[in-house]
């Protein structure tokens, strides 16, 4: 059985801007986060700080979701 291929965080970021009906332009604006250094992001140039991820989560109202339950002893 094929292994199910997950979808990277950055790829998953690079989505919820495209979703969100924001420019690149009005979020580096609303995030504080240099318009080149998120173009640069979103083309897979260079990454983030955490407190530029942090920025951009809280401005796309962005949630983590756990995808792996965690073990439980005796199983």
């Amino acid at each position: 059985m094929a292994k199910k291929r997950t979808t990277k965080l950055t790829d998953q970021l690079r989505q919820a801007i495209d979703d969100c009906g924001l420019t690149r332009y009005q979020i580096a604006k609303e995030t504080g986060i240099d318009e080149s250094a998120l173009a640069k992001f979103y083309n897979g140039h260079r990454g983030l700080s955490m407190d530029a991820l942090n920025a951009l989560g809280e401005c796309l109202q962005l949630t983590i979701q756990p995808g792996r339950k965690p073990e439980t002893k005796g199983e």
